[in-house]
């Protein structure tokens, strides 16, 4: 163990300087492969070359590991067939070449499952992810529609209490007009005789209970115009935090949508596409969003 540690540091090293040296994705697996295999004495395997490299697709290191074990097939037979030996080594080193290419193809094989595994559950965990994500996205979106029709109520609701406020004033100045006159007719009634008097006292009395009643009713329609008021301001505030949450969730859901794309990849650089749930249609965050009227100076 204490050798291996000395030996995997100064390959991920030479792995570094030939990641500056040569930048195409193909020739840097290729390099890696002649460095592991004639530098190391370490047989690569896509897996393991993947590993060590992290570019491109994972097919990439599979593709490049059987031109390099095809290559050294093809210069190893050259050199046993016109190298200057006896036919008995020349066959002995025929085989020993041919073993070496049975063992490393069944270790790319076996490495190339290995990786096809380790992308299945990888997608299989990003579909449960992006499914989680849906329905964390379709209650946000419920919950922002519900909020909303409970803000468009309150606006409705707003917009009469305003309407009869205004009416409140109108029969509010109607009645002091009436007062007015009343108050005329009071003093012109002080020449008249007692029978008069004793009239105009009585209109005087029930023109001040109807003025009392309408400062009641437009007292009452202003406090409950302030408290709607205020629950308008704590409904634009939660729907301000659920456009907020709602954005955060599609950015998230968009990149776990490109992330799945890249494991979706199959060997050889090909990717492999699911269909994509249909979003749900929806007002625009902005829309629902949208800023009531200001409310009139008089019911401040």
């Amino acid at each position: 163990m204490p050798d291996t540690l000395p030996d995997e540091a100064r390959l991920a090293a030479e792995i570094d300087r030939l990641k500056a040296e040569f930048p195409k994705t193909r020739e840097l697996y290729r390099e890696v492969c002649a460095l592991m295999f004639f530098r190391f004495g370490i047989t690569p395997t896509a897996n393991r070359l993947y590993q060590l490299v992290r570019r491109g697709s994972m097919g990439t290191p599979t593709a490049v590991l059987g031109e390099f074990w095809n290559e050294l097939r093809e210069k190893s037979r050259v050199r046993i067939e016109h190298a200057d030996m006896p036919e008995e080594l020349q066959g002995a080193a025929g085989e020993f070449v041919g073993a070496l290419w049975n063992r490393a193809s069944a270790a790319a094989a076996a490495s190339l499952a290995a990786l096809r595994d380790e992308v299945e559950e990888a997608r299989r965990a990003a579909q449960a992810m992006a499914a989680a994500l849906q329905a964390d996205l379709a209650r946000t979106e419920t919950a922002l529609e519900q909020r909303t029709t409970a803000l468009l109520a309150a606006q409705v609701r707003i917009h009469e209490l305003e309407q009869a406020q205004t009416a409140a004033q109108a029969s509010t100045g109607a009645l002091e007009a009436e007062v007015a006159r009343l108050q005329a007719a009071e003093k012109r009634a002080v020449l008249e005789a007692d029978r008069e008097h004793a009239a105009n006292t009585r209109l005087q009395r029930e023109a001040e209970t109807a003025a009392r009643r309408a400062a009641r009713a437009e007292e009452s329609a202003r406090t409950e115009i302030q408290s709607l008021q205020t629950q308008l301001g704590d409904l634009r505030h939660q729907s301000g935090m659920l456009e907020g949450h709602l954005e955060a969730l599609r950015a998230t859901h968009a990149t776990q949508v490109q992330e799945l794309k890249t494991l979706r990849r199959k060997p050889g650089g090909a990717e492999q596409t699911a269909p994509r749930a249909p979003r749900r249609a929806g007002r625009p965050a902005a829309e629902a969003a949208k800023p009531l009227r200001p409310h009139r100076k008089g019911s401040a």
